[in-house]
C-alpha cells in the first residue's frame, strides 16, 4: 500500500468535475496527504484560494511545504462535520466553487501500524482519525453491548458472520482484553468459516471496517458535511464525492437524488416557493477508476465520484 500514499484517486475526472475557475474558492474537505489540494492549486491563478481539512495531526504535520508555503492556500484542523462553521469564519458562506471529499482510510494512515487501522500490521487497536479524541477501538470493544455489535458489523461492514464474529469477540474480551490489530484480525479469522478464510479478502476486511466506522462516527460525519454543502456552496458550485464502499456511496447517492427533486406536492406545477426548489443537480453517473488507474493504484478499484452542482 505504500506506493499509493500520495496517489490522488480518479484526479482527473475530479479535476473535471470541479470545473474548476483560476480565480474560484475551493475546498479539499479530507485533505489527506495533500494529492488532489496538490493539483487543484496548480489551476489557481494569484486570486484563487484553496482550503484544506482534516482532522488528522499526521496529515496537518505531513503537508508539503509547497502548499503550506503558498498564500494561496489554508490547512484547518478540523472534522468535515465542522465545515459550515470553518467557512462562516472566513466569510466564505455561499461563496465556494467547489467542494471535495475523499472518504475513508487513506494509504499513509493504513501504512502507520501505530495508528492501529490495518489487519496486516501489528499495533494497538486505536483506529482513531485524531487520536486526541474520541474512544480507542480497544475501549470501544470492551464495553459495547454484543448486540450493537452485531448491529455495527452488518450494518457498516455489511458482515455475513457478523454474529459469529461478534460472540468471538464478547467471549474473548472476558478473559482478555483485545489490545492490537492482529490480536483482533486473529480472532476474527478463527470465528469465521474455513470457506471464508479461503477467499482473496482477508476475512477481518470487513470487521476493521465496521469498526472504524463506527468509533469515528464516519456516516454521521458524512450526512451532516453533505447538508451543510448546501449553504457553503454557491450557484453552479460544485459538489465531489468520491466513496469506498457501498454504504457511503448509497448515503451521496440518495443525498444528491433527494436534493434534485422537486417536493412531491409541487412536481408538475408551473411555480413553487424558490425556498423548495431543488438545491442540486446531479452531474452525470458514478464515475469509476478505468483499468489504467486501477493497474497504477490498486486503492482506486472500488472508488466511486459522484458530482453535483448547486442550483
Amino acid at each position: 500500500m505504500s506506493s499509493n500514499a500520495h496517489v490522488p484517486v480518479l484526479l482527473g475526472p475530479v479535476l473535471e468535475g470541479l470545473e474548476l475557475k483560476q480565480d474560484g474558492c475551493y475546498v479539499d474537505g479530507t485533505f489527506g496527504r495533500g494529492g488532489h489540494s496538490g493539483e487543484i492549486l496548480k489551476k489557481l491563478n494569484a486570486n484563487g484560494r484553496l482550503i484544506g481539512i482534516d482532522r488528522d495531526p499526521d496529515a496537518n504535520a505531513s503537508a508539503p511545504g509547497f502548499l503550506t508555503d503558498d498564500p494561496r492556500f489554508e490547512l484547518v484542523r478540523g472534522e468535515l462535520a465542522e465545515l459550515q462553521n470553518i467557512i462562516a469564519e472566513r466569510n466564505l458562506t455561499g461563496q465556494v466553487d467547489g467542494l471535495l471529499l475523499d472518504l475513508g482510510v487513506s494509504s499513509p494512515q493504513l501504512d502507520e501500524a501505530r495508528r492501529g487501522f490495518s489487519f496486516l500490521r501489528d499495533g494497538p487497536l486505536d483506529m482513531r482519525m485524531d487520536p486526541d479524541t474520541g474512544t480507542p477501538a480497544s475501549d470501544w470493544l470492551l464495553s459495547v453491548d454484543e448486540r450493537e455489535l452485531i448491529h455495527v458489523l452488518r450494518t457498516y461492514g455489511e458482515e455475513t458472520f457478523a454474529k459469529r464474529i461478534a460472540h468471538a469477540i464478547v467471549s474473548t474480551r472476558a478473559e482478555s482484553p483485545l489490545r492490537t490489530t492482529l490480536q483482533l484480525a486473529s480472532l476474527v479469522e478463527a470465528a469465521v468459516p474455513a470457506k471464508a478464510r479461503a477467499q482473496k479478502r482477508h476475512p477481518a476486511t470487513q470487521t476493521f471496517q465496521a469498526i472504524r466506522i463506527a468509533v469515528n462516527n464516519e456516516l454521521d460525519q458524512l450526512q451532516a458535511v453533505l447538508r451543510q454543502s448546501i449553504d457553503v456552496l454557491r450557484k453552479g458550485g460544485r459538489l465531489c464525492v468520491i466513496s469506498f464502499h457501498s454504504l457511503e456511496d448509497r448515503i451521496v447517492k440518495r443525498f444528491i437524488r433527494d436534493e434534485s427533486r422537486e417536493p412531491e406536492q409541487y412536481r408538475g406545477m408551473p411555480s413553487m416557493p424558490d425556498e423548495l426548489r431543488p438545491k442540486l443537480t446531479a452531474v452525470g453517473k458514478a464515475v469509476k477508476a478505468n483499468s489504467d488507474e486501477i493497474n497504477a493504484n490498486r486503492r482506486s478499484r472500488s472508488a466511486r465520484l459522484r458530482i453535483a452542482e448547486r442550483n
